[in-house]
């Protein structure tokens, strides 16, 4: 990005040279250099936007999205954010960012009492904008397979979604879904794909 601000840079140092006093008309070197300097600008807008993108393409293929409603199980069955906590430390471990959603009952299983992202946000040591909760009467199942869908990456969960593998066939790839357990004293164990 450099090259193209060094150009934009000589290009209107030049135009501001060259440029023609009130009274003359413009010499062809002038308006040579106004041209560069457009050519240049554009040149450095494209840059920009081609760096935003892989910024953001790169930030997309490091994530993971995570069945939190599922995963919260994978504890001697029992519901408990200790589990999801446990996936959370193995995937970050992993050097992915996770993305957690839960059913809208989650606070319920856990905590006798409704938890919203914010409360989630909390008691997982996650930013808020990592946490989703599915709207009431939704099951989660769809919208975390669609944004993982989306951002091209897989999801840590033991459900097969057998419901929804007419709309979502990429469930059926291997290693898109990855499972696992928790042990007893609190380990994640993750079967990422080979």
């Amino acid at each position: 990005m450099l090259t193209p601000f060094l150009l934009l840079l000589l290009s209107l140092l030049s135009a501001l040279a060259l440029r023609p006093l009130p009274g003359e008309t413009a010499i062809p070197l002038f308006l040579l250099a106004v041209v560069a300097s457009l050519a240049a600008l554009i040149l450095l807008l494209r840059a920009m936007i081609g760096r935003r993108r892989k910024e953001g393409h790169d930030r997309r293929q490091d994530c993971v999205v995570i069945d939190g409603s599922n995963v919260m199980f994978w504890q001697d069955d029992v519901p408990r954010l200790a589990a999801v906590t446990a996936v959370l430390d193995e995937v970050k471990r992993a050097g992915l960012k996770p993305i957690v959603w839960f059913d809208a009952n989650v606070g319920y299983k856990v905590a006798d009492r409704h938890m919203g992202p914010r409360d989630l946000s909390r008691a997982l040591g996650l930013p808020l904008r990592q946490i989703r909760i599915a709207p009431s009467g939704t099951p989660a199942d769809p919208l975390l397979l669609e944004e993982a869908a989306a951002l091209g990456t897989g999801v840590v969960t033991n459900d097969l979604y057998r419901d929804w593998v007419e709309a979502f066939p990429s469930v059926r790839v291997p290693g898109v879904l990855v499972s696992g357990r928790v042990t007893a004293d609190g380990q994640a164990l993750l079967k990422w794909a080979a």
